[in-house]
């Protein structure tokens, strides 16, 4: 019989023993995903990371997991154009679509001005917000 063992702490072995085991049953479930990493880095002075989106493609989608600006780009339309190189690069892989959530209300005008639609909504999460799930076709 297994042992159950919660933790706030796992291994990076365990981590990765749960991840391969959930990609192998989703590959024989519904297809290999064809994960591909997909990042694109905005640098300033001396090369330093000053933003950068950060994702993957997988069954025709692109997934924006992170997007980042420091403080004083913000504002500038930089968002919309890391969205939009992603985009370029999900399309040339084959994808027909891209979704990204937040819980920033700046961040959801500047996503939905890049073209993304709402379709799913999590209440107080985190408290006072709510966490918004965009979609866009690609």
């Amino acid at each position: 019989m297994p042992e159950v063992e919660l933790t706030a702490t796992p291994t990076e072995a365990d981590l990765a023993a749960i991840g391969a085991g959930l990609s192998a049953f989703n590959a024989a479930d519904a297809g290999p995903s064809g994960r591909l990493a997909l990042a694109v880095v905005l640098r300033g002075d001396a090369g330093a990371v000053v933003g950068g989106l950060s994702g993957y493609t997988a069954w025709g989608w692109l997934y924006v997991q992170w997007l980042w600006l420091a403080e004083p780009l913000r504002g500038q339309g930089w968002a919309g154009r890391m969205l939009a190189l992603a985009e370029a690069e999900a399309q040339a892989r084959g994808c027909h679509g891209a979704w990204i959530d937040t819980f920033n209300p700046v961040a959801l005008a500047a996503y939905q001005r890049a073209g993304y639609r709402v379709f799913g909504t999590l209440p107080e999460f985190p408290p006072g917000r709510s966490r918004v799930f965009l979609q866009k076709p690609l």
